[in-house]
């Protein structure tokens, strides 16, 4: 269902996407390719495998952002984000990914900054979620990166790293 949000609640979540890459360095910083293969809860993802989790998610947020604005009602493609974790490039250094995410994010932040008012409510048709529109999307992105930072941080605190 989509939901709109305040041009003051618009520029808190668009300014949480832009630290999120920061947040996510200052939670991996120091950790060796041992801690990295650590899932953050029993079951879960490794932590390397939740950084270019939000890499992969945030690359297909930008593009779901993009065509939004750019077409009428576009239909955005779902993609297995439990595929997309176990490839190979998921099991590999993080540092492409964290590189990914800091230029992604500018990206994200400068587009989203120079959406005008109307834009915030154009449509797209999500096969899984419905009708959705750019402040859904939004909503979404400004606590993803967040969520995944504290199951980091969380592991941390809890191996004592």
């Amino acid at each position: 269902m989509p939901t709109n949000s305040s041009s003051n609640d618009r520029q808190q979540k668009i300014e949480a996407i832009r630290q999120t890459p920061q947040q996510l360095e200052a939670a991996v910083s120091g950790l060796t390719d041992s801690q990295l293969d650590i899932p953050y809860r029993d079951g879960g993802w490794t932590v390397r495998q939740v950084v270019h989790h939000i890499a992969d998610s945030h690359m297909n947020a930008f593009i779901r952002m993009k065509l939004i604005l750019a077409e009428d009602h576009p239909t955005l493609k779902p993609y297995e984000q439990d595929d997309w974790v176990v490839m190979r490039d998921s099991l590999g250094d993080i540092a492409p990914s964290l590189a990914i995410i800091s230029g992604l994010h500018a990206r994200m932040v400068e587009l989203l900054m120079n959406v005008k008012e109307e834009e915030w409510r154009r449509t797209a048709n999500h096969p899984e979620n419905g009708e959705m529109t750019l402040d859904d999307i939004l909503n979404t992105y400004a606590k993803h990166g967040a969520t995944h930072v504290g199951q980091i941080t969380g592991l941390r605190v809890r191996m004592g790293w």
